[in-house]
């Protein structure tokens, strides 16, 4: 059997969009991602070190919703409560989805523009964590 792969780390992901100017709004201004550049039907953004490409899409085999992107954020409830001011679609309000050890691992789901689901996610030492609430919608 072959050697595997030696992956070092994801360089970039691709976001398929319809509208570019729509769509760089939002994830500049909604999101506060970094813009980096943008070329006729593309446009780059820096998130954490991982460049994210929103691309307008002309082939309808990859016309298709991109896969979900987990956003990490400190304050899972506020910037919650940021995306619903920007008049976001939200799909789940933030929830726990487990405890592992010493931290909860709690999401919050959202639609962009091009109704792709994303998520804002959020880990928080358990201790902290025993008195975050869920927010309704």
């Amino acid at each position: 059997m072959p050697d595997a792969l030696k992956i070092e780390r994801i360089g970039q992901a691709g976001i398929r969009v319809h509208e570019l100017d729509r769509a760089v709004a939002f994830y500049r201004d909604v999101l506060g991602l970094q813009f980096l550049f943008r070329v006729p039907n593309l446009a780059f953004f820096d998130c954490g070190g991982v460049r994210i490409l929103l691309d307008v899409v002309t082939d309808p085999e990859f016309d298709h919703p991109s896969s979900v992107f987990y956003f990490s954020v400190s304050d899972l409830p506020e910037q919650h409560a940021r995306l619903r001011a920007h008049g976001v679609e939200t799909v789940t309000p933030p929830h726990k989805i487990a405890t592992l050890g010493d931290r909860e691992i709690w999401m919050a789901f959202f639609r962009d523009p091009d109704r792709n689901v994303h998520a804002l996610m959020s880990e928080v030492p358990v201790a902290a964590g025993s008195g975050t609430k869920e927010e309704t919608s």
